[in-house]
């Protein structure tokens, strides 16, 4: 059966297309591509684009007082730290502290006294500061569970505590403004789902996973996270939910949300972005009271704000095909590349294609440290 679907695509184009109303595919054909073979393309995209503009690194400067723009390697605390007064009040709170070196066990008690300070309470998210795609992200419920948390992660590491949004709509608001104007624009929308089974009284957590139609294909992600817990039998009704963290690569269902972009929530980005300094170009990821409240620009608190290394996440929808996604993913890098250049243009400085290289080095050596996700 055939149904008429109005769309908005990543660069803002409206358009409206008849598509099969029937359940799709649990996966898109290219969803677990492995990056090698999904971002060959993209990544020869990006060497064009830096013959034409000169200079690989163009896009560090479309965040120019972010580490590499964002690409790969910033602190999450030092972009957050970027908002001035208007902006912090639409980020959840946060603290951060160094894992000293020899000095383990003072770890913990250390993160607690800036906890306390700051007022914040527990349940709270513990995460690296130079991380990426949710590794690392921990939820810690209890005071107690802290330092077990801390001993996880490598010494001489920043960590960041953040309370806990609330929200039960997470989302990935994309978000670009050239540089002197006042007003953005929001280029893709995506809505961020944990996979949620129910139990039956009688069915392991194992079979249960095993049974779904989605998490059946993805074992690898979802029995490592409940190894403790796969021979549990839920009770009937209860629900068991298989990662907290809302990335796609670790588990969650992505959704496309592009025609929620509303004006109202558009002119609250440009209020909010336009309070952190020199931020033109990435994706603000948060929790929402419900999708209405996020339309109307009301009802929302910021997780993150992510650089130039961030996508348009709406090209993991299932739905999504391999044409459209490359479609979307070259749109923004070549946007990148162009505000880039507007900023270099203003004075700003590029990074360089080698710091580039070494921030990049130094995320994927941080990231094979890290404990596993919630």
């Amino acid at each position: 059966m055939l149904q008429t679907v109005h769309e908005t695509s990543s660069d803002g184009v409206r358009t409206d297309r008849e598509t099969d109303s029937r359940e799709p595919h649990p996966l898109s054909l290219f969803e677990f591509w492995p990056g090698s073979i999904f971002y060959t393309p993209i990544v020869l995209y990006w060497i064009a684009m830096g013959l034409r503009y000169g200079d690989f690194s163009i896009p560090s400067a479309a965040n120019p007082l972010i580490e590499t723009g964002g690409l790969c390697g910033e602190s999450k605390s030092g972009i957050l730290d970027l908002a001035g007064p208007v902006a912090r009040g639409w980020i959840a709170p946060y603290v951060t502290i160094m894992l000293r070196r020899n000095r383990k066990e003072g770890n913990a008690e250390r993160l607690l006294a800036k906890i306390d300070a700051r007022g914040l309470s527990f349940p709270l998210v513990v995460k690296p500061d130079i991380g990426c795609n949710g590794t690392g992200v921990k939820l810690v419920e209890r005071r107690e569970q802290l330092g077990a948390v801390l001993d996880s992660f490598p010494l001489g590491v920043r960590v960041l505590a953040q309370a806990l949004a609330r929200g039960p709509v997470e989302a990935g608001l994309f978000y670009m403004r050239d540089p002197g104007d006042p007003h953005g624009r929001i280029t893709s929308i995506t809505y961020k789902e944990a996979p949620v089974l129910h139990g039956d009284g009688q069915t392991s957590i194992r079979d249960l996973i095993a049974r779904d139609s989605r998490t059946n294909l993805l074992p690898d992600i979802y029995l490592p996270r409940l190894r403790e817990r796969l021979d549990t039998v839920p009770a009937p009704g209860e629900a068991v939910q298989l990662v907290f963290t809302g990335n796609h690569c670790k588990g969650s269902i992505f959704r496309n949300g592009c025609k929620d972009a509303t004006e109202a929530l558009t002119r609250r980005l440009d209020e909010i972005i336009g309070d952190v300094s020199e931020f033109h170009f990435g994706r603000i990821d948060v929790k929402a009271d419900s999708v209405e409240a996020l339309r109307a620009g009301e009802g929302f608190e910021i997780i993150e704000l992510n650089g130039v290394g961030s996508e348009a996440t709406h090209i993991w929808d299932s739905r999504t095909t391999l044409w459209e996604a490359y479609r979307a993913q070259f749109y923004h890098y070549r946007q990148a590349f162009r505000i880039g250049a507007l900023n270099r243009a203003r004075g700003w400085k590029t990074c360089g294609a080698y710091t580039m290289l070494r921030y990049w080095r130094k995320q994927r050596r941080l990231l094979a440290l890290y404990p596993l996700n919630d």
